[in-house]
Parts: C-alpha cells; structure tokens; sequence
C-alpha cells in the first residue's frame, strides 16, 4: 500500500454532501483504496476561472494498492459520479477531485502531474494538507501560498475516525496562516 493524499472542493449543491459522497466513493469496496483520514473542512474563494461560490475544500489520506493512473480514473469517476460537467475551466463544480501526492511518486504525464503542479501555491490544498501529514508541508510552503482560507469544521457522519466536526457552520471557523 501506498500512502496517497487527494484534494476534494466543491461549489454547487450541497457542498457537505458532495464531500461526504466523494470520500465514501473513494473507499468503496473494490475501489484498490482505503480512506485513512480526512482534513477538516475549509472554505475558500475560488482561484481564477468566472464568477462563482466559495469552495469547500477537505484532503483526503489513503492507502492505496493501484497505480498512479488508476488512482487519476478513480478520482474521475468519482467526480463524474458526483455529477461533475467539464465545460468550463476552473468553473463551478458539484465536486473536484484531484490526485496531490503519492509517497515515493514523480510523474509528469500530459494527464497526470505528481506532485500536483499548483500544490505548493494553493493555501486551500496545503492548509488542509498540512492537517493530515505536517512532514509533507513545511510552515515557510504554507506561509508564502496564495488564497486566504478559513477552516470550517468536519465531515459529520462519516463512517471512521475522520467524521467528527460540526460541518459547514462551526463556531470554531479559523483562518489559516
């Protein structure tokens, strides 16, 4: 197994239930993934492409025994299964899914970039980030991303250790550094 960290926004609908979907897509049975963990959910004005909502934004830890390549299908279908519609870039999405890092991975393929290529410049992925694994996200990387966030609680009623939290209106919102 292979410790792999994914990037979930989403700015239509439903925002909770689109994550809480996403990360239970990911963990299904026979998905070659396992969830290990969840980020607290943050929240976020979109990055470049038409006006549009916040984001949410949570990143999601997992084991996983496919390759890179099928992890970047998993993650579409994912997305595809959450009713996602490509038409407009960096438009709004019911949910986005992204492959951010692969332990011991380097790939630069015309569909798949690892690490993500605008990892180190998103606030919104590395604040998250930071939260499941700080050895992967030194403080100076957070310090210098662009974007402001504002953490916003978890996932409730999620099945594992991640779900706790109070969703999208917590009383302990925070703004990330």
């Amino acid at each position: 197994m292979t410790r792999a960290f994914l990037g979930l926004g989403t700015n239509l609908g439903d925002r909770v239930q689109n994550l809480r979907q996403g990360v239970a897509s990911l963990s299904r049975p026979g998905s070659g993934v396992s969830v290990v963990g969840v980020s607290p959910v943050y929240e976020t004005e979109p990055v470049g492409g038409p006006e549009q909502g916040p984001f949410l934004n949570v990143v999601v830890e997992v084991d996983s025994a496919i390759d890179p390549r099928r992890l970047l299908a998993l993650a579409m279908r994912v997305e595809r299964e959450a009713g996602r519609v490509r038409d407009v870039r960096w438009g709004p999405r019911t949910l986005d899914v992204d492959v951010l890092w692969i332990d011991g991975v380097r790939l630069d393929e015309p569909e798949l970039t690892v690490p993500h290529p605008r990892l180190w410049e998103r606030r919104f992925v590395l604040a998250p980030l930071a939260e499941l694994a700080p050895d992967l996200v030194p403080t100076e990387r957070l310090a210098a991303a662009g974007g402001e966030v504002r953490r916003v609680g978890g996932l409730e009623g999620l099945d594992g250790p991640w779900g706790g939290g109070a969703g999208e209106a917590s009383g302990d919102a925070a703004t990330a550094p």
